[in-house]
């Protein structure tokens, strides 16, 4: 058997200067993205805070950092209604403005994107099988203070569906959800519910103080997620651009109204916003609308939907009955508002 022919000093030094320069550079991207991590900027929760100027008031909520580019997942009622918003990583004294990707009103997801964001820490998320009695633990903006606090609790059912309803009389079918008893509260929505490895198995949406079921529960004796990968199924169609009839892309349709359903007949305008869409077309407070392009509106929820398949610019024909009974249409031409 012929020995094998040995290598030339030359060639061995080359090869060894070739695997030293190999190694170092991998232990060089090693420490670089461990430096990167260790100066990621807050800890992938942070805190949005609205302005809701038509309806002269304030909401405030919790996010998820999905990005380090400053994509953030919330709930979408927590920006619903939001002419600005103001995003907040805690402990940091960094303060972002936000605008909305996109959303789905039917999932209550939203994506938002922080303007001029880097190097923000992130969340770690999981879609391992969930068990009942699992021990999970809520973090978010908790009462609107800024702060985060922590709610702990365990998972109590799984696959649940409630209708909750939202302080501006609409109200939302929402299913498969992971119910928990942590004692959530106001302002904890949007933020993440976590196992207890540290992942997010899902974003707090809504919780329960008896048979009612609210978006802003003040006491909550149960407490509503949605899983974690339903949510990001939305960010993603939201983030690739993929709008569809339960998710919203890009600006929204603005009618200029406040409604309150009418005991099934049409819907109440409770208000318009001064030189608006609807009050430049003559629509008043007291009129009741009664359809929209031809389609029968009973709800509020119902006008909502609507108009959010249509896009800003198009023109509608509203037929309604004024306070004295007297029917009639108008055409008006869509504005561009805040995400429903």
């Amino acid at each position: 058997m012929t020995p094998p022919s040995p290598v030339p000093f030359a060639r061995r030094r080359a090869l060894i200067i070739i695997a030293l320069a190999a190694l170092i550079a991998a232990l060089g991207a090693k420490l670089a993205f461990a430096r990167g991590n260790a100066n990621a900027i807050g800890t992938g929760v942070v805190v949005v805070n609205t302005n809701l100027g038509y309806q002269n008031g304030e909401a405030a909520g919790t996010g998820m950092v999905l990005a380090s580019s400053g994509r953030v997942l919330t709930n979408n009622h927590v920006i619903s209604g939001a002419t600005t918003i103001k995003v907040h990583v805690p402990g940091t004294g960094r303060t972002y403005t936000a605008r909305v990707t996109g959303y789905s009103v039917t999932s209550d997801v939203a994506l938002l994107q922080l303007q001029n964001a880097s190097n923000l820490k992130t969340v770690s998320t999981s879609t391992s099988k969930l068990a009942v009695g699992a021990a999970v633990r809520a973090l978010g903006n908790a009462g609107g203070t800024g702060s985060l606090t922590s709610a702990r609790g365990h998972i109590t059912g799984l696959d649940r569906s409630i209708t909750a309803s939202d302080d501006q009389g609409g109200s939302e079918q929402l299913t498969n959800l992971i119910e928990t008893d942590a004692p959530v509260q106001p302002g904890d929505s949007g933020g993440p519910l976590f196992d207890s490895h540290g992942h997010v198995i899902g974003m707090t949406t809504a919780a329960s103080a008896g048979t009612s079921f609210s978006f802003r529960e003040d006491v909550a004796s149960d407490t509503y997620a949605i899983p974690i990968g339903r949510a990001l199924t939305v960010a993603n169609a939201i983030s690739a651009g993929r709008s569809s009839s339960t998710v919203h892309i890009g600006p929204t349709a603005f009618l200029g109204i406040e409604t309150q359903s009418n005991d099934g007949y049409g819907v109440l305008v409770a208000g318009v916003v001064s030189n608006g869409p609807a009050a430049s077309a003559g629509l008043q407070a007291g009129d009741v609308i009664t359809a929209l392009n031809g389609h029968t509106v009973s709800t509020s929820t119902a006008l909502r939907k609507l108009v959010g398949t249509m896009k800003p610019g198009a023109k509608v024909t509203v037929a309604y009955a004024d306070q004295y009974g007297t029917t009639s249409h108008t055409t008006v031409t869509l504005g561009t508002g805040p995400a429903q």
